[in-house]
């Protein structure tokens, strides 16, 4: 084997006085020896810095498994020399590189499929730099693959600065070139190289090359470049497999360890823990995130407390207040969920600082409009539709997120009252324990996003056209966040009480009902809030608030000046909705178009309003004003369409407006 000098004609010469005898001079260490005192010897995938690593539980994430070694295939070399394979955070991306590795390199082969492997982790000083990087992935090629190590050896001994060259230098003379050197380069049996979690590269600006990592924007850009989209063949972690029944498989084997040893304990009861139910219940939970999984297993097994009694903490009732009782908080503080809180927390400080405000106000609005919604939407016009109501430039909001794609399902088409791919980071986000820094407001992101929809309506009446989404979110969904949002203080409240005064109150109703939209949300919501409005000063009958408490569900000490402004609030929605009734049922109102469907939205909301009446304990004066309008109404229209007006409802029945045989 060749050896590396840097005086390859060195003779006795002097300085001085000092003479230096080549007999003093020994020859440089060979290059492999170089190669390994300058690589990151714990980025290996068997590394002692490592063990134990994290492996696929037997059995799971088999799917991605067989498609990454299928693609492999060490005689017959891939279309597409790269594999990209990423996902949301949590969804065994590492253990996948890791069980792929190990998978082939356990083959019985006359070779290492296994050409070389770099595992990034932020808290190694090895391994979160790209300094050491091309180096070690050297070291390793160099071993398993014999006749690259001459070429290499080559290019060490005319470069031997190589190892503080650039990367893309290090590169082409270490890698590129040796590799085209070889004479029999199609007789070697193809390598795999894995490279894992790329983006815990500190400075990953200088990194290029990759097979497995979260969906960081910058890595994305170069993946579907001109450059590399070719050559690449794309594998999304989320797609791909069963999730929910490697969970299963994960969660099944785990607890039945953990029962073996509560054996003791169990003994003479008449169920086997945890049960069917317990253990069903605890899968839907996890919605196939292999990471909530694992760290509830983490979380309860415990040597010191009683596993029974920690899973059954965990699967308590998800009110939004239970990070609020002790037990939750103790979760939130256990050392198996910091791991797991810590992840999003990273995740999070990915966003640079001077936008981190922005980021936390729309994560916020994200979860109001999703816990808002009822219809499928897409994921783009979600977010566009907050950047209208806002008064933002149109965009902001997915450029203020982009760097959370590994926790939010930006990829998805459509989202129904979820767009994070776990629940447990919403959760995470509204707990301040947990999130610190990053913590958000429920209810006042609700509040924001209610004070949008009302500025928003205030140029709503009845001749104007109402084309643009945001205008038609705001008509539809105002009534819903008007019951979750919570203003912070009394000016807070007053603020809200003024806009809604200011509106056509008349118009947004009956617009609202026009549109295409879900119907049935404008009508329970306006029927749920005008039952809290009928008679000032008795309980609700879907609220144990009195008409100002239902108003506002937050514990305030109103002025007299805001308790008025409270009560005129509640008279005007209940004068708006019956005005709104009265026009929607006059004979010359048309609606666009006269369809079977909207007839339904003036029947559900006819038959909600009386049945509400009919719960009060005073007479409503308005609801006779209503009535005569379905006389009217009766005689002006066709009797099919009078009769689906006044089908079921009990108030048109007593006051003489169908035959008791209808």
């Amino acid at each position: 084997m060749s050896s590396v000098s840097y005086f390859p004609n060195s003779k006795k010469f002097s300085v001085n006085t000092l003479s230096i005898s080549n007999t003093l001079v020994a020859s440089d260490p060979d290059a492999l020896q170089h190669l390994r005192q300058h690589a990151a010897g714990g980025a290996m995938h068997d590394s002692d810095e490592r063990y134990p690593p994290p492996k696929c539980h037997p059995g799971t994430r088999q799917a991605v498994r067989d498609r990454i070694t299928g693609w492999y295939g060490f005689k017959t070399r891939p279309e597409k020399g790269i594999m990209w394979v990423y996902g949301p955070a949590g969804y065994s991306k590492n253990a996948v590189a890791q069980t792929v590795s190990d998978d082939l390199e356990g083959q019985q082969l006359e070779f290492n499929p296994v050409g070389a492997t770099f595992f990034f982790s932020r808290a190694s000083p090895e391994r979160n730099s790209p300094a050491r990087f091309i180096i070690t992935l050297t070291y390793q090629l160099a071993i398993s693959i014999p006749e690259l190590l001459p070429q290499i050896e080559k290019a060490v001994k005319r470069n031997p600065m190589i190892f503080n060259k650039s990367l893309e230098v290090q590169l082409t003379r270490l890698i590129v070139e040796p590799f085209r050197a070889l004479d029999n380069l199609d007789d070697i049996p193809n390598r795999l190289i894995v490279i894992d979690g790329l983006d815990e590269c500190i400075n990953s600006d200088q990194a290029f090359h990759l097979e497995r990592n979260r969906p960081e924007v910058w890595i994305q850009e170069h993946m579907e470049s001109r450059q590399f989209k070719p050559v690449t063949e794309v594998i999304n972690l989320y797609e791909v497999g069963d999730h929910l029944h490697d969970v299963e498989a994960f969660l099944r084997a785990e607890l039945s360890r953990i029962a073996a040893r509560l054996e003791p304990q169990l003994a003479g009861g008449n169920f086997e823990w945890p049960g069917k139910d317990t253990l069903k219940t605890l899968l839907q939970r996890t919605r196939g995130h292999m990471l909530y999984a694992s760290t509830v297993i983490r979380h309860i097994d415990d040597p010191y407390d009683d596993p029974r009694r920690l899973l059954q903490d965990i699967l308590h009732d998800e009110s939004e207040d239970k990070f609020a009782s002790g037990s939750s908080f103790a979760l939130a503080h256990s050392s198996s969920f910091s791991a797991l809180h810590e992840l999003y927390r990273q995740i999070l400080r990915s966003c640079p600082e001077a936008h981190r405000q922005l980021m936390l106000e729309v994560l916020e609005e994200l979860i109001a409009f999703s816990e808002t919604l009822f219809i499928h939407c897409p994921i783009g016009a979600a977010l566009s539709i907050l950047d209208r109501l806002c008064g933002r430039p149109a965009g902001q909001s997915i450029k203020a997120i982009r760097n959370l794609r590994a926790v939010i399902t930006l990829d998805c088409v459509t989202f129904q009252h979820q767009i994070f791919v776990h629940s447990s980071f919403s959760e995470f986000l509204l707990n301040p324990q947990a999130a610190l820094e990053f913590a958000v407001n429920r209810r006042g992101g609700h509040w924001r996003l209610l004070l949008r929809c009302l500025r928003c309506m205030s140029s709503v009446d009845l001749s104007s056209e109402v084309n643009e989404a945001h205008v038609r979110f705001a008509l539809v969904y105002w009534l819903r966040l008007w019951g979750s949002a919570e203003p912070s203080d009394e000016a807070q409240y007053a603020t809200q009480l003024k806009l809604l005064l200011a509106l056509n109150l008349k118009a947004c109703i009956v617009q609202g009902l026009i549109f295409k939209l879900p119907p049935l949300a404008l009508c329970f919501n306006l029927v749920h809030v005008n039952s809290g409005t009928l008679v000032p000063n008795i309980p609700s009958v879907h609220a144990r608030e009195t008409i100002i408490g239902r108003f506002c569900e937050v514990a305030l000490e109103l002025g007299q000046q805001t308790t008025a402004l409270a009560e005129e609030c509640a008279s005007f929605l209940k004068s708006s909705l019956e005005h709104a009734l009265l026009y929607m049922l006059q004979p010359a109102f048309v609606l666009v178009p006269r369809t079977p469907s909207s007839i339904t939205r003036i029947c559900f909301l006819l038959q909600n309003y009386f049945r509400e009446c009919n719960k009060t304990k005073e007479w409503n004066p308005g609801a006779d004003k209503v009535i005569q309008a379905m006389k009217s109404f009766k005689n002006s229209h066709p009797p099919h369409i009078h009769q689906e007006i006044v089908h079921n409802c009990d108030w048109g029945r007593q006051k003489g407006l169908v035959s008791s045989d209808n």
